[in-house]
């Protein structure tokens, strides 16, 4: 279980006018660190611009929630919609996602009074309560978890845009690394049975993250501890870059094709951090690594990776707000793994689970359906939350996904094995 320190620093209920505003500020926080050159460029096109996010978080709100549930609304600006729709083909054509770093303009400034327009609009909404059916709190609640997840993918496009730089620049400056904690030599074990996985329907979830249902689970036991630098040191000096023996074949030529030799961000004996170039700490979770290294770290190691279901089930037992995650209060330039004892935090953690839909689901309906169900092909599930992830944005059921060679996110592992 996680330490009452944990469960004391998590969210507490309050309106939903409430929760708009503190999630809407805590985007503007992230920024203020940045210049406006900062926030344009984009280092890779699965990166974004810092001013990019800023904008299509306000878009979805504009157009999800205004456009259609506010009598009267004026668009801020008629051609933003082009700018700042991602990938909704239900909403018409939309800028080049490779291309999001050649929008110098509009302006920062002119991003942020798009914001405080469409925030001021929203406030004017929620003040008349005037929602019968419910769907404007549902299409809200659905655009806060939305910007939340926004904030994590903000930091992790500034850290990897910064990177690129020679100078390596701090994202923000003044603040020092976090010392890692003590690392855990313990398993969670599970006699195996039958599981009921997937969120129930009790308050909000995304949509493939249900419907409940039932999976059979062998026995098996996950690791207490998140891998390691140290660990994964050892790999390297085992020559793991370099054996083809415990890498998947699209592994193996995903390192050759490559040139990898060593985690995301790692050069020498340090690595860059959101606090520019730090010594790595041997005890930290290793960070930025791709499924594939994943996997073949786990080979090598002698165990494997859990399903998405594993980790469900002994998750069931932690807290989902506990552990290393962003805080509104957190320093920012410390953003990076700790070592925080309990599943969530620090690392999302990769499965061996491919991310395809539940028995029995149903996409949203309208253009937010396509939020999730249309990326339900050769992607791979991680669980937990990561050091960037909103404190209280995560549970148990929450099923990230990203491509198996992606790595700039904050995803390390936990080894799993059977029983």
């Amino acid at each position: 279980m996680q330490l009452a320190t944990d469960r004391e620093r998590a969210p507490q209920p309050c309106t939903l006018a409430e929760r708009f505003a503190q999630i809407r500020a805590q985007s503007v926080r992230l920024v203020e660190p940045l210049s406006d050159a900062d926030a344009t460029i984009q280092s890779m096109p699965d990166a974004s611009p810092a001013k990019w996010h800023l904008a299509h978080t306000t878009w979805f709100f504009e157009t999800f929630v205004l456009r259609d549930h506010m009598s009267g609304y004026r668009l801020f600006d008629a051609d933003w919609p082009f700018l700042f729709n991602s990938y909704y083909e239900a909403e018409g054509p939309r800028h080049a996602r490779p291309s999001r770093g050649m929008l110098s303009r509009p302006a920062l400034d002119a991003v942020m009074a798009y914001r405080a327009y469409v925030d001021a609009a929203m406030y004017g909404l929620l003040e008349q309560g005037r929602d019968p059916s419910g769907r404007v709190a549902q299409l809200v609640e659905l655009g806060l978890n939305h910007e939340q997840q926004h904030q994590e993918l903000l930091l992790t496009d500034i850290k990897h845009a910064l990177a690129q730089n020679p100078l390596g620049p701090t994202y923000a400056s003044g603040c020092q690394e976090s010392e890692a904690l003590a690392v855990l030599n313990a398993w969670h074990g599970h006699p195996g049975g039958i599981a009921i996985v997937g969120h129930d329907g009790t308050g909000f979830a995304f949509d493939n993250e249900g419907p409940a249902h039932r999976v059979l689970v062998e026995p098996f036991a996950l690791s207490a501890a998140l891998v390691t630098n140290r660990e994964w040191q050892a790999f390297i000096d085992d020559g793991g870059y370099h054996d083809p023996g415990p890498w998947l074949s699209d592994g193996w030529a995903w390192v050759n094709e490559n040139a990898i030799e060593a985690p995301m961000y790692w050069r020498g004996e340090e690595a860059f951090t959101l606090g520019g170039w730090k010594e790595r700490h041997p005890d930290a979770p290793v960070g930025h690594i791709s499924f594939y290294e994943a996997d073949a770290f786990a080979t090598w190691a002698g165990a494997r990776l859990p399903t998405e279901f594993e980790w469900e089930t002994i998750a069931g037992d932690h807290d989902p707000a506990g552990g290393n995650q962003l805080d509104a209060d957190t320093r920012l330039g410390s953003v990076n793994p700790t070592g925080a004892p309990g599943l969530f935090g620090d690392c999302w953690q990769w499965t061996r689970s491919a991310y395809l839909p539940y028995p029995h689901y149903q996409p949203a309906e309208g253009a937010v359906g396509e939020y999730n169900g249309k990326f339900m092909s050769g992607q791979c599930v991680l669980k937990g939350a990561s050091c960037a992830t909103p404190r209280g944005h995560s549970r148990r059921t929450y099923r990230n996904f990203f491509h198996p060679h992606q790595r700039w996110q904050f995803t390390g592992l936990r080894l799993a094995k059977d029983s």
